[in-house]
């Protein structure tokens, strides 16, 4: 349920079209739905602009395929992260629209139910044209791609225009430094990188824009896991940083757009 539906739905009670009962049964489950072992969140579209996303690890299929059931019924999207190609393909059996993006590893399932609707609607968080700058994703390196291309996604179904500009990080600075009017042009920027994780203090000293640092987990051993990227951006001298945490393209792609709208 988000404020597009709910405000159909009252205007329709209010017109005589749908009654008290038939309103009621509609809002039964809000603010959320227990299915003994997950309660959703059917009123976070309400609160937030974006329904609930599902994380897969941990899971298992047939849990992710009944959350799923139960959630696309109330959302235009449903996302579901971390999804391996083994639950991407038992969630395309059930539904036959979702789009896999394998090397984010997310999956987008459209909703059940909103076909009829305008397309100025199906998207939570979407501005109209115009109201929206760019959130420009940034990795340091190709071993990054699968966090950059997570907040890519994210980003993008959430409603941000969204650039990616990959494998330039500070090994090579001439490679970023190439591409300074882009930078330049961005509102937001997400920044990806492993190793050290020094890309986005460069970055955050070139630009007037928020930057998100995501400290991804490629680097050899005494990176620690992308601990040692963390560290790096936490320290980072320059302003207008903010980080998240390891690995969490999700969340850089959420708060990017959130920053972005």
């Amino acid at each position: 349920m988000d404020e597009t539906r709910l405000r159909q739905l009252l205007e329709s009670v209010r017109a005589g079209a749908t009654t008290t009962d038939d309103a009621l049964a509609a809002l039964k489950t809000l603010p959320f739905e227990d299915l003994g072992f997950a309660k959703l969140d059917h009123h976070r579209a309400l609160r937030t602009g974006f329904p609930e996303v599902v994380y897969c690890p941990g899971k298992t299929t047939e849990h992710i395929l009944a959350i799923l059931a139960k959630l696309t019924p109330h959302a235009r999207k449903t996302l579901a992260s971390r999804a391996t190609p083994e639950v991407a393909d038992a969630v395309q059996r059930a539904f036959p629209q979702a789009q896999y993006h394998a090397l984010a590893r997310m999956l987008v399932v459209p909703g059940v139910g909103f076909e009829a609707e305008t397309v100025a609607t199906q998207t939570e968080g979407t501005e109209k044209p115009g109201k929206t700058g760019v959130v420009l994703v940034l990795s340091a390196g190709t071993a990054d791609l699968p966090v950059a291309e997570e907040a890519v996604v994210t980003a993008t179904e959430m409603g941000s225009p969204v650039e990616r500009l990959y494998d330039v990080g500070v090994a090579g600075i001439h490679r970023l430094l190439e591409h300074q009017a882009q930078l330049q042009a961005a509102n937001v920027l997400i920044v990806v990188a492993g190793m050290e994780g020094a890309l986005a203090s460069v970055v955050g000293g070139l630009v007037a824009r928020p930057v998100i640092a995501v400290p991804t987990s490629v680097g050899y051993g005494a990176s620690f896991q992308g601990l040692a990227a963390l560290l790096t951006m936490l320290n980072s001298c320059a302003t207008g940083v903010g980080v998240v945490n390891i690995d969490n393209g999700f969340g850089a792609g959420y708060l990017a757009h959130l920053i972005n709208r």
